[in-house]
């Protein structure tokens, strides 16, 4: 086998190919295809063929990396200039901005507050808002994780716990199951998703209420 891999590398070689042509044709070491084709002399113009190959190679990556690093430039300073515009939240800001929130992730169907996400910014943010405006008091919450079972779910607790502000006393057990829509993401939210709860009725239908107000405000 290896005599007749040795022979094509050579004929190859002779055609004026290169040794990383050759190696990814023949799906050999590199240092074996060196040793074979060492005694090969190739034409000035092959050289010549090669050396241009290797050169605009050289000349299109660079121009590539230029690019992107371009592109990502003039992407942080659009992304920087937004973000100067946004000031620190007022009280009522705040209020529609976590109700809002709540009201696209946060559950609508138990007799509970529950807001669910895999960001820690939406976790914090979400918890400034039900401190401040829902004026929850600190032993009402409690903490869920969902996390894929062969994930350190350990390390993920204290994360979640150090995000949140709640500790892990205050914790539910923590679900460590495979969901069927999460197949094929094993390793995208590594530290899993976390579960704000607060056991109040009536803040969920205030929430509701919320809601609604700023809904009918624009129709």
């Amino acid at each position: 086998m290896k005599k007749i891999e040795k022979l094509k590398a050579q004929e190859l070689r002779r055609q004026g190919h290169s040794l990383k042509e050759i190696t990814k044709r023949l799906g050999v070491a590199k240092s074996s295809i060196s040793l074979w084709v060492r005694d090969i002399e190739l034409t000035s113009e092959q050289k010549m063929r090669l050396i241009a190959n290797h050169t605009n190679a050289e000349v299109v990556e660079r121009r590539r990396a230029t690019r992107l690093r371009n592109e990502l430039g003039k992407r942080n300073l659009v992304i920087s200039n937004a973000q100067n515009e946004i000031s620190r939240l007022s009280n009522k800001e705040l209020w529609l901005v976590g109700t809002m929130l709540y009201w696209a992730e946060g559950g609508k169907t138990q007799s509970m507050v529950r807001f669910s996400n895999g960001d820690p910014e939406m976790i914090k943010i979400m918890m400034v808002f039900f401190k401040k405006i829902c004026k929850v008091p600190k032993d009402k919450f409690r903490g869920y994780l969902h996390i894929h079972p062969h994930l350190d779910y350990k390390l993920a607790e204290k994360h979640w716990s150090k995000v949140s502000g709640i500790s892990l006393d205050k914790f539910y057990k923590t679900y460590r199951k495979m969901i069927v829509s999460s197949r094929g993401k094993r390793d995208s939210l590594p530290l899993g998703t976390f579960d704000i709860y607060v056991c109040d009725a009536n803040l969920l239908l205030k929430i509701t209420g919320w809601t609604r107000g700023i809904f009918s405000n624009y129709q």
